[in-house]
């Protein structure tokens, strides 16, 4: 039996995750002529058509599934063995964590401090998005710890676990003079500038207005909380929804204030990792942590 090259198996393998030999070589700083062509000897070898069109993407045929399943094993092996010499040999760990949008970037700070050895032997890198990019890059490999304001379906993303740090409740503050007894009817007369619709948070919101029956007058919407309080400060006639827990940061501000809990409305802050990554000395110590004072 002639030796299988490793290279092609990848190059398909790479084709099935990205869903189109353009995306997959661009992945791979390829042509697409050459990824095609690899997949093409890779056939020759298989004995077999690996992939098919379905619009304008590619899929596996019934063969393709059953080689794309163990080189998905494979590979998510050689990741994992790379995972675990980058952090059991360097000097300096490099942790690239994650960061949903949508969640306070004070309490991600204060997350994120649990991570650091006292040696401070870590090399840590944070990046910026949203949680469905994020959970794109941590199934590819390329973050190693996700924190978000929702948890994982591990049904719809195998491999990938998550666990509860805490929740807040919202409320709804202003940084003008607001007459709060006159809630929840001056939702319905002021600006509102509330969480964005692509987020968890901006959902329920939404959700929540209509249960209450409320026809809120929207200004705007943010993903990052951080930006939508700072868009409040300079203009005093609008209202906004936060988590409570910005209490300590918001009593800073002397202009804000609260006009109301929202009870039925929590949100909720959790840590999201591979498998591969579960005995990573600072996902472990982010798990094993305990934030209950943080979320007080």
């Amino acid at each position: 039996m002639s030796h299988l090259n490793y290279n092609h198996l990848y190059y398909f393998w790479m084709v099935c995750k990205q869903g189109s030999v353009t995306k997959a070589a661009d992945a791979l700083f390829l042509t697409p002529q050459t990824v095609t062509g690899q997949i093409k000897a890779l056939e020759d070898r298989m004995a077999g058509k690996l992939t098919k069109r379905n619009g304008r993407s590619i899929e596996p045929t019934e063969l393709g599934q059953l080689v794309f399943k163990y080189a998905d094993r494979m590979f998510g092996l050689s990741y994992e063995m790379l995972d675990i010499v980058n952090y059991s040999q360097r000097n300096n760990v490099q942790f690239d964590v994650g960061v949903a949008d949508a969640i306070s970037k004070r309490l991600v700070s204060k997350i994120l401090m649990t991570t650091i050895p006292d040696d401070n032997s870590i090399h840590l890198r944070c990046f910026e998005s949203t949680h469905e990019m994020l959970l794109e890059q941590l199934s590819q490999h390329k973050l190693d710890m996700i924190l978000s304001d929702c948890p994982v379906d591990s049904s719809q993303s195998p491999g990938l676990f998550s666990k509860k740090l805490g929740e807040s409740h919202m409320g709804f503050f202003s940084s003008g003079g607001v007459d709060k007894t006159r809630y929840p009817a001056l939702l319905q007369e002021y600006k509102l500038l509330i969480p964005g619709s692509r987020t968890a948070m901006g959902r329920k919101v939404r959700q929540w207005f209509d249960h209450q029956g409320i026809q809120p007058n929207i200004l705007g919407e943010f993903d990052d909380a951080a930006l939508m309080k700072a868009f409040a400060l300079y203009h005093p006639d609008v209202i906004f929804m936060a988590p409570l827990l910005y209490m300590n940061e918001m009593n800073q501000e002397r202009a804000l204030q609260l006009i109301s809990r929202v009870d039925e409305i929590k949100e909720e802050y959790y840590v999201i990792f591979a498998e591969r990554m579960i005995q990573h000395p600072a996902v472990k110590n982010v798990c094993d942590a305990d934030f209950s004072n943080l979320f007080e």
